[in-house]
């Protein structure tokens, strides 16, 4: 199968504006964007308050070596959780695929895994971290981060990844490389315009002293709060704007304009009329790894598929159900096994 060739595409600074507004109309009805605004703002309200009553603490439980040594200044840190502490298969290939490519992986997860699958989580990696579930995935890397940096000095390179993803169906290599190719600066798979521009965080790749120093900063001034809405916008769409305000080059390997060039007519007919308009998708910015997965399976290579997508699909988008359709058979064993552990 021939793919668009990875290329990376640069993020500029833009406010969120009306953006955010239009990124919730998207794939919505307007009583469903609607409910989803009271939803967030009633959320946002009582963590807000809950948070000032009853700050959140935790902190780590257990810290062990892994069981490989160290490549050199390549620095990985993988967050994982699963409501019963389980390290899936799936979620060892990832941690192998990202060893493979040359770091230092970090093990650190926000559940309790049993002994055996403890262990298991050793076999490519350097360091395995336990903690409280508190923070999502920006407090999981940002507590990793100070426990690493305690015996080893500040690497050259800091990969966040996460276990938010399925796969990899594709091969990562030809990734991992597209990505470094983009010499220094932050780079990530999938650009998103909801909010304002900026990397989706389930894998982004921090390269350079400066920007692994300012990632690295980034990460400390995080705070847990009980809010999911407020850790994204201080965490995933606060990483991007920091970086860019500080100067860094912040670019995707899927940019956003560059998917939505390559869309056919047709693509866009199953989300509803407004995206008949011209310029819709400018308009009511769209999340690329939900409203057009298949496009970037089918026609980028994109290796893998968003887990929220394929176990809950909240937009309700048409055809979701054969994504197993894309996978090969080896791979959707994996992701099979690991979707009924959730």
């Amino acid at each position: 199968m021939t793919y668009h060739p990875y290329l990376l595409s640069d993020l500029r600074l833009i406010p969120p504006g009306l953006d955010r507004l239009r990124h919730g109309l998207a794939g919505k009805s307007r009583f469903g964007f609607l409910q989803r605004g009271i939803q967030v703002g009633t959320e946002i309200a009582t963590s807000m308050l809950l948070d000032a009553l009853r700050p959140l603490q935790g902190g780590i439980r257990m810290v062990e070596a892994g069981h490989v040594p160290s490549q050199g200044e390549s620095l990985a840190l993988y967050m994982h959780w699963s409501p019963t502490g389980a390290v899936s298969d799936m979620v060892l290939g990832q941690l192998a695929s990202w060893r493979d490519g040359g770091f230092d992986v970090v093990f650190v997860t926000n559940a309790a895994p049993p002994p055996q699958d403890w262990d298991k989580a050793g076999r490519d990696t350097v360091l395995r971290i336990a903690r409280d579930n508190i923070g999502r995935d920006f407090g999981a890397w940002r507590d990793a981060l100070a426990v690493v940096l305690r015996d080893r000095p500040s690497p050259r390179e800091l990969l966040l990844a996460n276990d938010s993803v399925l796969g990899p169906i594709r091969p990562m290599a030809p990734v991992i490389a597209a990505l470094r190719a983009g010499g220094v600066g932050l780079f990530g798979l999938t650009e998103n315009r909801g909010g304002g521009a900026h990397l989706q965080s389930y894998a982004l790749l921090a390269r350079g002293e400066a920007a692994v120093g300012d990632v690295a900063a980034h990460l400390a001034a995080c705070q847990p709060t009980r809010s999911k809405w407020r850790l994204v916008q201080m965490g995933e769409i606060g990483l991007t704007r920091h970086m860019l305000e500080r100067g860094h080059r912040v670019a995707a390997l899927f940019g956003y304009d560059r998917i939505t060039e390559a869309l056919r007519p047709g693509d866009l007919r199953p989300l509803g009329p407004r995206f008949a308009e011209p310029d819709a998708v400018d308009r009511y910015p769209l999340n690329p790894t939900h409203h057009l997965w298949r496009v970037l399976i089918e026609r980028f290579g994109f290796p893998f598929l968003k887990t929220e997508l394929v176990r809950r699909n909240p937009n309700s988008l048409p055809g979701v159900d054969a994504w197993r359709d894309l996978v090969d058979g080896k791979s959707l064993t994996l992701l099979d096994e690991h979707l009924g552990g959730l």
